[in-house]
Formats: C-alpha cells, structure tokens, sequence
C-alpha cells in the first residue's frame, strides 16, 4: 500500500495536515495521531476529499470539530491540484463534517503557494454567558456556540485571565467546560485590547481526537469574538487579531447572520 498522501498548509501559524486517502471515521483519531506525531508542528489534521469536477469540496477534522483555518487550506488545496495559475479570485465550496450548510471560501493566489482568503463562517447557534467556576471562584463568561465548536472569551476584567499564564489550569478548564456544554470542540479565548485591533491567545480542546493545544491561531475564536461583540453592540464590527502566528481579521454583522474571516494559507509541505 502507498503512503498515504498528506499535504501541510500553515494558515497563520494553526499548521494543519489534509489527508487525502479515504480513512474510516473510526480510525481517523488514531490515523490524525500518526501524522502529527510525525510531522511535530502540525497542529490538526482533517480528511479531504476533492471533487472531479464542480462539485463541492468534503472535509472532516480528525475529531469532527469546525475550522476556519482548514476550510482555507482546503479550498487552496483544491486549487494547486487544478493546476491554477491565474491570481483572480476563486469562489470554493466545502461540505464541512458538523456544519448544517456548505461554507462558502474565496480566495486569490498570491505567489506559488501562498493564498489570501475570506470564509463565509457559519452563523452563531447561540450568543449567550455561562456560569464558570473554578477553585472557589465563579464567574459568568461570554460564550459563543457555533457549529462544530463553542467558545468562552476570556478579558483582563476576568480573574480568570490569570489563566493564560497558568497553562495546566486553562487546559483542565477547557476540558470542564467542553463537557459540560456537550461541544464538539471548546475555546478558551483569552482576548484583550479595544477594537478594532486586539490580541487573542487561543485555546482549544478537541475530545474527539483527544488535543488541547494553545494554538498560533483560531479562525473560529476569532470570528467567535467578533460575534460577540457585534451582538453587544447592535452593529456591524470589524476587528483585527494579533495572535501568536500573526493576523487575522474577522467582519461580523450578527443581525443579518453573517461573518467573515480573512487570513492567508500557504503549502509548506506535500508527502506520499
């Protein structure tokens, strides 16, 4: 049997692995596993089957969790295998595992490898706060449910902003908080600085693959804040994150149901 075909894209430093061989959902854990144990700086891994024609993209993480990040590389993944040279913008559709509709990703080549992108993120299924405890303190917490994922942000108003510094007790956080909401995937968004420019050091915790990594970047923890701070506001936002991979933007309009993110992907590596 080949080696299975695995390509590395970096969107903002979360490096993620696509996987384009067919693996039962079953063993895509254990397989997710295998790749990052052998190549250390991915991050996350999904499974990517690319259509043959118009057809839409489908795409499924390693623990079922929603990324914005993966949709990017995805769609330029779908791109390079075409062949395409033109730097005009493409529109790309992907069948994202756990997201009730395809999510819409446009992007441009900009060198070789290198691809800017928007994603059409999928709508908030609740904008609401959650009641946290931890070591005897309680706090209510901003939390933003999205399909795939939920979020918690986190602000220096926070006692548990501390945390940040703290890693064994956000990560054990992140794992009460993922279980006790039944998500998918959970962030812990440790978000500071006034719009529309802010830093974010994102955490996630996926138990469907069994990770918890302070990621160098969170596509949905972004848009995820920009969410939030729209349904506070009653207005369009647009903000600007500082992260420790570098910069990623987020557009959201909460009453018409829509938010973008925008970034940049680029293809590190291919094996197999």
């Amino acid at each position: 049997m080949s080696a299975p075909r695995v390509s590395i894209f970096d969107p903002t430093g979360n490096v993620t692995a696509l996987v384009e061989d067919e693996i039962e959902i079953s063993a895509q854990s254990a397989f997710a596993a295998a790749v990052m144990e052998r190549f250390p700086e991915v991050e996350q891994v999904g499974f990517v089957r690319l259509p043959a024609n118009g057809e839409r993209i489908a795409l499924r993480m390693a623990g079922g969790e929603f990324c914005g990040n993966a949709a990017m590389s995805a769609a330029a993944l779908l791109l390079l295998r075409r062949g395409l040279e033109s730097d005009d913008r493409q529109r790309v559709m992907i069948d994202f595992s756990g997201v009730g509709e395809a999510v819409e990703v446009r992007l441009r080549r900009e060198e070789k490898n290198l691809f800017r992108s928007s994603v059409r993120m999928p709508p908030a299924r609740e904008i609401t706060e959650m009641s946290v405890s931890v070591g005897g303190v309680e706090e209510t917490l901003p939390l933003v449910r999205m399909q795939g994922i939920s979020h918690v942000l986190v602000t220096p108003a926070s006692r548990f902003f501390a945390m940040r510094e703290d890693r064994t007790a956000a990560e054990e956080t992140a794992r009460g908080l993922c279980q006790a909401l039944g998500a998918d995937a959970l962030g812990l968004m440790f978000l500071e600085g006034e719009a529309p420019r802010c830093r974010l050091t994102p955490l996630v915790f996926v138990p469907g693959s069994g990770t918890v990594f302070w990621e160098r970047s969170c596509a949905s923890g972004s848009a995820a804040a920009a969410m939030a701070l729209s349904a506070c506001r009653g207005e369009p936002v647009r903000l600007e994150f500082s992260e420790p991979g570098g910069t990623l933007s987020a557009e959201s309009d909460v009453s018409r149901g829509e938010t973008w993110l925008f970034g940049t992907t680029r293809l590190i590596e291919e094996n197999g």
